[in-house]
């Protein structure tokens, strides 16, 4: 009935929770049997074993729902021959106790849940040699299937997305990178990136100077040209980036005919801060 709280008493309750593992369609059919309630619905049962959390065992074939008890000859069988790969032994086992609704994936639910070890970790031990070492597939040249022959790379080949010398790309920190003709240090490869800007320049004005950087004097990362450029001392660099330490505004931000004054100033800066260090060492 719905809306109506139904009571249930000590040993419809008790029968209840003895065959909680039967379908529901089953269960509901049984529980009229044995006692008679018009006003209990299949949808009654199924909600009170959710409420009492009571499980069923239901699994995904076609006797999905029902549980599957074994005899205690079969768990004793069972767990002596543990140890067969799941195929091996769910074969044994069914050539032993018929069983048609006893499926692989039942056995081997059932050993996790008894915690049976089968001694395998799917690992390869050390020493342990695969089970194809040393053999070769026997189609096509040089023993290799023509279909794996069709798509492998072929020497001297390189991928579609190949980035050729000179390609160009914008890095996280926003400067312009470019694609060269050096061997990588990390991967021995024959091109690698590097700044543009810093490629530009070097070829126009020789190495940037020990403990310098460059600047790019309109504000603009992207800005290649080397004339945009200059290099100047490290120390110079906090001293553009503006704020309540420099008592000035940011150089990127700054008008265009202020950032001349910004950078000398921040130089001569650096400069006098470097004299009073050095007098302080001398004394």
């Amino acid at each position: 009935m719905r809306g109506a709280r139904i009571i249930y008493s000590e040993a419809e309750m008790a029968w209840l929770e003895a065959n909680r593992a039967m379908v529901i369609s089953d269960y509901h059919r049984a529980f009229q049997a044995a006692f008679s309630r018009p006003d209990v619905s299949a949808m009654n049962l199924h909600g009170l074993r959710k409420r009492k959390g009571w499980k069923t065992g239901r699994e995904g074939d076609r006797y999905k729902g029902r549980h599957r008890k074994f005899t205690p000859a079969e768990m004793a069988w069972l767990e002596a021959n543990r140890l067969l790969p799941i195929s091996d032994y769910h074969r044994a086992f069914i050539a032993e106790f018929p069983r048609e609704d006893v499926n692989p994936k039942n056995l081997h639910g059932l050993r996790k849940r008894m915690g049976w070890k089968t001694g395998r970790t799917g690992q390869f031990e050390r020493g342990q040699a695969p089970a194809n070492k040393g053999k070769r597939c026997p189609e096509g040249v040089g023993g290799r299937h023509p279909n794996a022959r069709r798509t492998q790379f072929k020497k001297g080949q390189e991928p579609h997305n190949t980035k050729h010398l000179g390609h160009e790309r914008l890095s996280k920190d926003g400067y312009v990178e470019i694609s060269v003709a050096e061997v990588n240090p990390h991967t021995g490869y024959g091109r690698r990136y590097v700044h543009k800007h810093v490629h530009l320049w070097e070829a126009a004005n020789g190495p940037v100077p020990e403990g310098c950087c460059l600047k790019s004097l309109d504000g603009d990362k992207t800005n290649t040209d080397p004339s945009n450029w200059t290099a100047i001392p490290r120390g110079v660099l906090p001293r553009l980036n503006g704020g309540r330490a420099t008592r000035v505004m940011a150089y990127d931000s700054a008008p265009d005919d202020l950032k001349p004054a910004l950078l000398t100033i921040a130089k001569i800066d650096h400069r006098a801060r470097e004299l009073r260090r050095q007098r302080k060492d001398a004394a």
